[in-house]
């Protein structure tokens, strides 16, 4: 069954935006990568990226794929991800590419918007519905990663505050963003803790927790 359009309170459609990298060998899961080899981890970063797909593709909100730049001419993505707009990062460090990513949302008329990454197998449609469902009634929703950062976070507007000064791919990034919105007197709604694919330890967790759950 189709998941319910997540409809923001003005009434306009939500959007999804997607932060994902071209799937390139050795450009892609490096610091997994440096302890399963180059292919075997583009091999799960495809599994990731077709797991993130299955999970949002009944999401009814304007989708936009947001490509990191390739290293060369790029490799042919998965043609299921056509429906979904497809714009590349521009340059910065990440809270940089973020703020513009939700930017453009903004000033496509949302006041309702999600960004993700690929890296977590833990994510649901089930978690995406609640996560615009509890934007109704907070001014952000994040989801908090195992590792100290987040699988997701979400507003209904543009906190810049929220992406600027903070340590990218770091332990601290959670605490940092969620003290600037509690600066900033935002009300945040927290979903479950889920475990991003980063290593070979992150790896070896989501492969025993697929046969536990199909024990």
């Amino acid at each position: 069954m189709t998941a319910p359009a997540p409809i923001n309170d003005k009434g306009s459609l939500a959007h999804l935006l997607i932060f994902a990298r071209y799937p390139e060998l050795g450009r892609v899961k490096t610091r997994l990568a440096a302890g399963i080899g180059d292919e075997a981890a583009l091999a799960v970063y495809q599994e990731l990226l077709h797991h993130t797909f299955t999970v949002t593709a009944e999401i009814a909100a304007h989708k936009t794929l947001w490509l990191a730049e390739p290293l060369a001419a790029p490799v042919a993505f998965p043609e299921a991800w056509n429906s979904y707009e497809q714009l590349h990062q521009l340059p910065g460090d990440l809270g940089q590419k973020m703020q513009t990513a939700f930017a453009h949302a903004f000033a496509a008329g949302t006041t309702s918007a999600l960004i993700i990454g690929t890296d977590c197998p833990g994510l649901t449609t089930e978690l995406l519905t609640q996560a615009y469902t509890l934007l109704a009634t907070h001014e952000v929703v994040i989801g908090p990663a195992e590792d100290g950062g987040y699988y997701l976070l979400g507003m209904r507007e543009l906190y810049t505050d929220l992406f600027s000064n903070k340590s990218w791919s770091t332990d601290s990034v959670l605490a940092h963003t969620l003290a600037d919105a509690d600066r900033l007197g935002l009300e945040v709604a927290q979903l479950p803790t889920l475990r991003d694919v980063d290593d070979a330890n992150d790896l070896q967790a989501w492969r025993a927790s697929s046969k536990a759950d199909k024990a």
